[in-house]
């Protein structure tokens, strides 16, 4: 049964947010700033009205979520803290002297309530709705990228996670008192989940047990992230781990297991639009769904900025047939040829290969051709063969008995010699050189925010984790902005 919180629980206490809270809190204005009431329209049709126990007000836990990445704390650490600080419990709406929800409940709200919800346009819509309000958007030009974020398993099995979990808890009990030691289980030497997972149980109910150490300096936080970690696992191993991660990379050597954000965000440093998608996927495909979105968005745009990823020709023809400009430098390599949609091979800039419709990446490549023979040379990039063999999209692709599967890409010189051209303006040189922008944005959301690693172990959990980032990022734009004038 759904009931609606009132702004703020009626209290003989309530005064005590005019005298601790002060008006350009961060918090505070926040709250001013929004009316967080379109959460509840958009989640009314998932709770029962009339039957159950009663329901946390949506709203409420949402904020609690914003809380959690404004300030990067466990789900544990998160509700601990709201107990006693003020601000936490004025921004929830929450009486001075409430009790506060369970953490397992923010678990249940992402996984229940929050399933199949397009939340990430809805909330990235709602700011960018709230910043041309503000005056703070302005600009209609555009920066492109994509930021990566693993998985919370990101290529260690759960022994190795739970390990390095107890590791980290291991070493702040050794700080606060070294002569723990002699009392903590004794760790287990095999590969056994299960060994590791009693192990686990039993250091964390050894530490509960000896509060001296308990409330030490780093300890409760190492030791609510094993818990996590434990949480976690017992989910994943019943779900695959995380079934939706997929391998990309960060450059030519150095890979990772996780998703990517693709990102457009305006030169005020809005972001108008972002798409979430697993790790091996290209960026330039995606551009064409940034513009769309951020179109819907509000903002329709008049230029884009963006790396090499971004120059394919497709990309070409839509700036010329939509008339914005398209500040990013040529690659030779970015092209389909005459490949129909449903046959499309994405370029990968960090690793410089192509990826298949598989989403594999290939191992080698070289040139071919003579210069200057009066013909185009081609970029030929190799496949692993193995793969081929076993790969479900074989058919049509991979002839049975070859040895070798390639893909070539012819090296048109004089095709876009206009973008050639447009790149040694002035104009060109100075736009493009805004691209540090997006790039400074994508480290403040993994340094800042955790958003360099996956909250669950799935592409849905990473969703959600990317819509209340994103709108995170957003507000604190806007407020920043917004205390200026």
């Amino acid at each position: 049964m759904l009931k609606r919180q009132s702004e703020l629980t009626l209290s003989p206490y309530t005064a005590l947010y005019d005298i601790l809270i002060p008006k350009d809190n961060e918090l505070r204005r926040l709250n001013e700033m929004i009316d967080f009431s379109f959460i509840y329209q958009e989640l009314l049709d998932r709770y029962s009205m009339g039957e159950g126990r009663t329901a946390i007000d949506p709203v409420v836990m949402f904020k609690y979520l914003y809380l959690k990445v404004r300030y990067n704390l466990s789900d544990r650490d998160l509700i601990e803290r709201t107990k006693t600080d003020m601000a936490f419990k004025f921004f929830l709406g929450l009486a001075p002297e409430a009790e506060v929800i369970h953490p397992t409940l923010l678990t249940k709200f992402r996984r229940q309530r929050l399933k199949d919800m397009d939340i990430l346009q809805l909330l990235i819509g709602k700011t960018v709705e709230i910043a041309i309000a503000k005056g703070v958007l302005k600009s209609k030009g555009l920066i492109v990228d994509a930021t990566h974020t693993v998985s919370r398993f990101n290529l260690k099995s759960p022994v190795e996670s739970l390990r390095q979990a107890s590791k980290v808890l291991r070493k702040h009990l050794y700080q606060a008192k070294l002569a723990i030691k002699d009392i903590l289980p004794d760790k287990p030497t095999g590969s056994d989940l299960e060994e590791e997972q009693t192990y686990t149980k039993n250091l964390i109910d050894t530490v509960k047990l000896h509060p001296e150490v308990a409330v030490a300096n780093g300890v409760p936080e190492a030791l609510h992230s094993l818990e996590e970690v434990v949480d976690d696992i017992e989910a994943g191993v019943a779900q695959s781990n995380d079934k939706d991660a997929k391998v990309g990379h960060k450059s030519k050597d150095t890979s990772f297991l996780g998703y990517k954000t693709h990102i457009a965000m305006t030169t005020d440093r809005i972001i108008t639009a972002a798409v979430i998608t697993t790790g091996e996927k290209g960026d330039g495909r995606f551009l064409k769904d940034l513009i769309e979105l951020s179109r819907a968005n509000g903002v329709d745009p008049d230029s884009v900025r963006g790396d090499h990823a971004y120059s394919g020709k497709d990309n070409l023809k839509l700036a010329e047939k939509e008339n914005w400009k398209l500040y990013s430098r040529l690659t030779p390599n970015i092209s389909n040829g005459f490949r129909g949609p449903d046959a499309e091979w994405d370029y990968n800039k960090d690793a410089g290969m192509f990826i298949c419709p598989a989403g594999h990446t290939a191992i080698r490549k070289a040139r071919t051709g003579k210069k200057n023979q009066g013909r185009n040379q081609k970029q030929t990039y190799y496949f692993d063969i193995e793969r081929c063999q076993k790969c479900p999209l074989r058919e049509g692709c991979y002839k049975v008995g070859a040895k070798s599967k390639t893909y070539s890409v012819t090296l048109k010189a004089n095709v876009h010699q206009k973008q050639l051209e447009f790149e040694q303006t002035d104009e060109f040189k100075n736009e493009v050189k805004l691209r540090y922008q997006i790039e400074a944005k994508n480290a403040e959301l993994k340094i800042k925010h955790g958003y360099g690693k996956c909250w669950s172990n799935d592409i849905q959990a990473m969703t959600l984790q990317g819509a209340i980032t994103l709108f995170y990022a957003n507000m604190e734009r806007i407020l920043t902005q917004t205390a200026k004038k």
